[in-house]
This record gives C-alpha cells, structure tokens and sequence, in this order.
C-alpha cells in the first residue's frame, strides 16, 4: 500500500513538473496548492533532492525545481525512495530482501512463488511508467 508520505512526494513532484521552467517554487506554494503540511513536505523534498530528483535554490528566488525530465523519473524510484520495497513480502523483494521467518524452505514456498509474479508484475507497470504520465 502507498504511505501517504508517497502520495504527497507525487503530489509535489506533479505540481513542480507543471511549473518547470517558471523558475524554482516556493515550498509554501506547494504546500498551500496540494493541501500538504509544510514541516512534512520539507521532510520529503529534502529525500527527493538528496536522490538527485529535484532541487532547491536558497535565498531571493529561491525554491524547488526539478532537475529531471518528468519523462526520466520512474515512479518506481519514487516509491522505493519515499515508501520502500515495492515487494509485497520481504523475502522476494529486489532492493530490501530478507529471509523470511515464516517458512523452511524459501524455494518450495508457494505464497513466495505467487509474491515473485505480483513483484514482477507491479515492477513492469512501475519501472515504465514515469512522472510524465501523472500530468495532465
């Protein structure tokens, strides 16, 4: 399931894709624009840059931007970045695998078998799927 810290990372990223080339957004107008706390927003604003996916100006003119084509930015990444593993169980994900506790033998588990094709499948759609096709 999708935090609503996700929720709203896409949400800032859409508004900022929108206003690209307009010069660098205040957070304020973010935040008041897509109704996200401004204390929180900052929290993940300050994630997206320090992943290289937007980035912010100081002083007189100052905000966020983007830094990549909406085209270039996988909402995969985006959900790794802010929410996690994509994977339902940790046992089959990618980037946050784990052993599972619950059963003995991962290579027999059927659930495990199952999770694998949900993963793949959710990673097909996400991993070709960019911000891009969140705008209008």
């Amino acid at each position: 399931m999708l935090s609503q810290k996700t929720k709203y990372a896409f949400s800032a990223l859409t508004y900022l894709a929108t206003h690209a080339g307009n010069g660098p957004v205040l957070i304020e107008e973010i935040a008041e624009n897509r109704k996200i706390s401004k204390k929180f927003l900052e929290n993940i604003l300050l994630e997206l840059r320090k992943a290289g996916i937007c980035g912010s100006k100081k002083g007189k003119g100052g905000g966020y931007y983007l830094i990549k084509a909406p085209a270039d930015i996988q909402l995969s990444k985006i959900i790794r970045l802010v929410n996690g593993p994509i994977s339902l169980v940790p046992c089959v994900s990618l980037h946050y695998y784990e052993p599972c506790g619950d059963c003995a033998d991962e290579k027999s588990c059927k659930l495990r078998s199952i999770m694998m094709d949900v993963r793949d499948s959710a990673l097909q759609i996400l991993e070709n799927r960019t911000l891009a096709d969140l705008l209008d």
